[in-house]
């Protein structure tokens, strides 16, 4: 059963929106009906998101971090109240700094354009709430409708897109969808001189193992890459390439299927479960230009990375 989901319109408090705090926005669970009641929203929270702790559910409680539809603190012992909705706000007791800053290349009334340096998480998850790219930059704006438009990897530094206004997200959203966008990464990976370029990569690609890799299997090709090269030495070579998709994980897939692991990379050809504070050596891979005419103001628009890629 999946508890979070939109207000509904009737409710008497719709309008209220809990407020930004550090950097975050409130997460909404709705509470369905139950055959059973829980003894509390503590134990119905404990038993129905276990993938966190109790003592993460208290110490949210403790901090007063958990409000019903008025915007009241709720407490430990706050009962289980059917058709109605809370909220909470995320955090992590103990979060692993990130020692590189984002740069703000561009914004108007609808977008914020980032350079976003590596290791840094587009948005919360997991062991990354506050260095996070999107809670920086809601802190730095003090805006809580800014959203990703699209995402890179944690692993890639570059360019990537936010949105400033939910009205007119769609129309930026819908930009990438209808493939309007012309992207451009560099890539460090081995050179092999019995490879020609350029060339195109057609792929069908799926969900791998672990869960959080892609794999290339037969039948209808879902990825495609054009992919140049730039520079080479006898060892490693610097690759352009533009994907005409938007798969997780294809430049990594694509140049692996080629032997042509992209350097550093920690999940292709391998996993390697790399120290979380180790930021020696990043991925050698860049999303270095987006080139797209803005649909609400039909300005042509052209955004580089400060950051380069050498042999």
């Amino acid at each position: 059963m999946t508890f979070i989901i939109t207000m509904k319109q009737h409710d008497s408090y719709s309008t209220f929106q809990p407020p930004m705090r550090d950097g975050v926005t409130a997460s909404k669970i709705y509470l369905p009906k139950l055959e059973k009641l829980p003894q509390s929203l503590f134990v119905f929270l404990c038993e129905h998101f276990s993938h966190i702790s109790a003592n993460e559910w208290k110490q949210r409680f403790d901090d007063q971090l958990i409000l019903d539809m008025r915007g009241r603190k709720l407490c430990i012992e706050h009962p289980y109240t059917e058709n109605t909705h809370i909220y909470y706000y995320r955090f992590l007791n103990h979060e692993i700094q990130v020692p590189f800053q984002e740069k703000i290349l561009y914004e108007n009334d609808h977008l914020l354009v980032v350079d976003k340096p590596h290791f840094l998480t587009i948005s919360p998850s997991g062991q990354y709430i506050q260095e996070t790219l999107l809670v920086r930059l809601k802190k730095t704006t003090n805006n809580p409708d800014l959203t990703p438009i699209h995402r890179l990897d944690r692993e890639t530094a570059g360019v990537v897109l936010f949105s400033k206004r939910p009205q007119t997200r769609g129309i930026y959203q819908q930009m990438f969808a209808d493939r309007h966008v012309k992207k451009v990464y560099h890539a460090i990976a081995p050179y092999d001189p019995e490879l020609s370029f350029p060339c195109q990569v057609a792929l069908r690609m799926e969900k791998g193992e672990p869960f959080y890799t892609m794999k290339v299997t037969e039948g209808k090709i879902n990825s495609q890459t054009e992919i140049h090269l730039l520079e080479h030495d006898q060892m490693w070579a610097k690759y352009l390439l533009q994907p005409v998709t938007g798969k997780q994980h294809q430049l990594r897939v694509h140049l692996n299927w080629l032997k042509l692991p992209i350097k550093n990379d920690p999940f292709y050809p391998t996993v390697v479960h790399k120290d979380p504070h180790d930021f020696s050596q990043p991925l050698q891979l860049l999303a270095q230009k987006i080139e797209f005419v803005d649909p609400i103001t039909l300005q042509a628009l052209c955004f580089c990375s400060a950051y380069e890629l050498t042999l």
